[in-house]
This record gives structure tokens, C-alpha cells and sequence, in this order.
């Protein structure tokens, strides 16, 4: 039996394969790892505390031998922490105690020396999601910013009628609403690349007093600096026991920007479908109705619609709970903060959905023409701006009485050009112009990007 049958998320049934990239980041195994790997580092950086006497020097063999412990972590080590946490019923502890049956009893006072489970817990959850987006989610990224701006590209000359209000309006060119998208998503991503993740590292009550108590003559505040820097993780030195997640809310509300983004990419894309303007590819085996034999859904952006809205709801969520804690700190948000990956791995499932959708797509250059023929009215907004340009009154309301609600063809137009008291040149100009086009400078804006 497919044991992904029995799981309670689709994340880890249905789309598990679509997101599998993202287990090594944030699967429970994961977080044991993060979490082994910070106890491991500080232990080293204590070690090479020059003030702190007590604690023996360890030699390069000794620091790669503890380094191995987190590098070769696997399930097999992971289900002895889960026995141990049975017994703790705290599961940053049982990781103390697990590295005690590790490392030489001479460290183990050592380890997790002088800190709180939120000076682990605060370093592992942001490293999961800055590695995760770093070398996962931002590359998918790229791929849907690349296909969009090859296809602005491939289409920057393709006209297209626009819809302002659901209505006819000024045509543009289908390479240009591509561009559009991959301009502002472009944006976005030069956003997340360079946001800086903070952290904190300074016990109990963010005040290093059990470590000052204990050796008065380090630096504490130096030491933590230098400790989470080497995380490429900018120090927070103000906190209470919790470092407050204003960062990594803030990193969370720009995945939610980049989301919003392509929601409304998805539905222009689905309405651009049922318009006809685009085509889907057909696939023999697949089935679009149970019942329709004929219908070729846009299921990819669909899909991607429904995740990316879910991905958001939850990533909004975490930016409100984890800025806030009772007093020094509570578990309320110890709970939601597990969830920091599924917000996220809805959102990627989106970007891998919004893909093979993109490659399905074609455009059905007879429907865009025969949509454009059959609205000759939409250049009423030239002709009245050439006529502004010339000095005439009343020309916007004048081109208001023919065209508003009228059925206006190439003939109509025309007359109705030829009647007008112009020079010839401007005359010229309108009577050259289409709805095809009538596209103001869409080829070269595509260009710009």
C-alpha cells in the first residue's frame, strides 16, 4: 500500500513528490539536525574562548569529529532523540541529552552552556526558512520569472484587445501583460535576496546573566555577535527570552507580496483561457470532466490560485502570532512556527504548478484578431486626442455621442475621419491606425526588462 494513502496533508500525500525538496529543510528530522548543529557550533566557540579556562582547547580532529555528528545525522539517530523525548517531554533537552551519549563526558556541562531552548529554537526555525529559500524556493522562483519573460518576448508583437472594467478598451500586445508580471515579481525577488535575518542568542531573559554570572570577564554581547554572524544571521541584542520575529514576519509578508502577485497572474491567465485568447496543449490520456469529453481545464493555475491563497493565509497568520508572547515569552507561538515550512511549500507547490501550466500555453492568434476586428470603437480614444491636440472643443463628448454603446466597424471609422476638419497629416495618422495596431510603445516597453 502507498503509505502516502494514510497521511493527513496533501503536502506529504498528493503534491509529496512536488515538494519533497523541501523535507530536508523542515521535517522534524530537520529541525533535530538544525537544532544538533547550533549546540555543536557553540561548543566549538566556547572551546575557543580564550577567557573561559575551564573548557579544554579542542584540536582540528576533535572539531571534526563533533561537526560529523550533525553532517551524518540520520533517521536512525533521529528515533533515539524521539526516545529520549518520551521520557523529557521536551524536545530541545532531549537533543542535550542526546549529544551527551556522543561527546566525551569532559563537555557535556558544555553543552547548551548558559542558554535558553530559544536560543536554539530562534537560530534553527530561521535557518530553515532562509536556507529553504535561498537554495530552493528562490530558484523555482527564477524558472516562472524566466518562462515569463521569454514569453514577453516571444509575444511582445502579438496585438491583443484589453479589458478595463471587463470592457473593450486600448489594445496592448500579449508579450507586454507578460512583462508586466515578470517586471513586478522581478522586483519582489531583488527584495527577498536581499532581506537580512536576525537572531538572538542571550539566555533566559535575553540578558546573558546566567553566562555573566558564570564568567564575567567575556564579552558575552561581542560573542554572540561573532557566533551569529558566522550563521550569515544579523544579531539581535535587544530582546526579551524570545527574539521577536519581526524579521522573519517580514520575510513571510514577502513571500504573501510575491503570492498576491501571481494570484492575480493565475486569474488573468484563467480568463485569458476562457476568452480563447490562449490555448492549452492537449494531453490524450488526461480527462477534463466526468462527464464533458471535450473539456481541456486550466487546472495548473487553478491549483496554483487555491495554494498560493493557503500559503498566504498561514504565512499571514505567523507574521501576527510569532511578534507577539506574553510578558518574556509563552508556547502559543512554540506551536504555529512548526507550520513556517507548509506555508511555504504551498506557496512553492504554486510556482511548480504555475509552470507546467505555462508550457501548456499558446496563443490563438485568430481569436485575438477577431476579437480585435470586432471592436473598431476603441480608437474613439485616439481621434479625440488627436482633435485635443488640434484645438477642438468638445471632442472627447463628440466622440462619446457615436461611439459609447455603438457598433462601430473599419467603414464607420473611416467616414467618420474623413469628415473631420484636420490637416492631412494628422488625417493621415487615423486613418492608418487599427485596432491592431493601435499599440503605443507595448513592443519596446517589453524590452525594458
Amino acid at each position: 500500500m502507498n503509505k502516502n494513502l494514510l497521511n493527513l496533508s496533501p503536502l506529504d500525500g498528493r503534491y509529496a513528490n512536488d515538494v519533497i525538496d523541501l523535507n530536508s529543510f523542515f521535517s522534524e528530522m530537520s529541525l533535530m539536525q538544525y537544532r544538533i548543529k547550533i549546540e555543536i557550533e557553540y561548543l566549538i566557540a566556547l572551546s575557543n574562548e580564550k577567557k573561559i579556562q575551564h573548557i579544554e582547547s579542542l584540536n582540528k580532529k576533535e572539531i571534526n569529529d563533533l561537526r560529523k555528528i550533525y553532517l551524518h545525522f540520520d533517521f536512525s539517530e533521529a528515533k533515539k532523540i524521539k526516545k529520549i523525548e518520551k521520557e523529557t517531554n521536551h524536545d530541545v533537552k532531549a537533543v542535550e541529552y542526546y549529544l551527551h551519549t556522543k561527546i566525551k563526558k569532559e563537555l557535556h556541562a558544555w553543552i547548551h552552556f548558559g542558554l535558553t531552548s530559544e536560543d536554539i529554537n530562534n537560530l534553527c526555525f530561521t535557518l530553515m526558512w532562509k536556507d529553504a529559500i535561498e537554495s530552493q524556493y528562490i530558484k523555482t522562483l527564477v524558472k516562472v520569472c524566466d518562462e515569463l519573460k521569454l514569453l514577453s518576448k516571444k509575444y511582445k508583437n502579438i496585438s491583443m484587445l484589453s479589458l478595463t472594467h471587463g470592457q473593450p478598451a486600448s489594445p496592448t500586445t500579449v508579450g507586454k501583460e507578460f512583462a508586466v508580471f515578470s517586471h513586478r515579481i522581478t522586483k519582489s525577488l531583488k527584495s527577498l535576496r536581499k532581506h537580512a535575518f536576525e537572531a538572538k542568542f542571550s539566555g533566559a531573559t535575553g540578558n546573558w546573566s546566567a553566562h555573566s554570572v558564570s564568567f564575567k570577564e567575556v564579552n558575552w554581547i561581542e560573542f554572540s555577535k561573532k557566533f551569529l554572524i558566522s550563521f550569515d544571521l544579523q544579531p539581535n541584542l535587544i530582546t526579551t527570552q524570545i527574539e521577536p520575529n519581526d524579521s522573519l514576519a517580514e520575510s513571510f509578508h514577502q513571500i504573501i507580496r510575491i503570492n498576491t502577485i501571481l494570484i492575480d497572474f493565475c486569474q488573468d491567465i484563467w480568463l485569458y483561457i476562457s476568452r480563447g485568447v490562449f490555448k492549452q496543449k492537449k494531453v490524450s490520456s488526461e480527462v477534463g470532466s466526468s462527464t464533458m469529453p471535450h473539456k481541456i481545464n486550466p487546472i495548473n493555475f487553478e491549483n496554483a490560485e487555491g495554494n498560493l491563497g493557503l500559503g498566504s493565509t498561514i504565512l499571514n497568520h505567523l507574521s501576527m502570532k510569532l511578534s507577539i508572547s506574553r510578558m518574556q515569552r509563552d508556547l502559543s507561538g512554540s506551536t504555529v512556527i512548526r507550520n513556517h515550512g507548509v506555508g511555504l511549500a504551498h506557496s512553492y507547490l504554486a510556482l511548480k504548478n504555475i509552470l507546467k501550466g505555462l508550457k501548456r500555453l499558446s496563443i490563438n492568434e485568430k481569436v485575438l484578431k477577431s476579437e480585435l476586428n470586432e471592436h473598431w470603437e476603441i480608437l474613439a480614444e485616439p481621434i479625440q486626442t488627436i482633435l485635443r491636440k488640434c484645438g477642438k472643443e468638445n471632442a472627447y463628448e463628440d466622440l462619446k455621442k457615436i461611439t459609447r454603446g455603438e457598433k462601430i466597424n473599419s467603414q464607420s471609422i473611416k467616414k467618420f475621419i474623413m469628415s473631420l476638419d484636420l490637416n492631412d497629416q494628422d488625417k493621415a495618422v487615423l486613418l492608418n491606425l487599427s485596432p491592431q495596431n493601435y499599440i503605443g510603445l507595448a513592443p519596446i516597453l517589453t524590452e525594458k526588462l
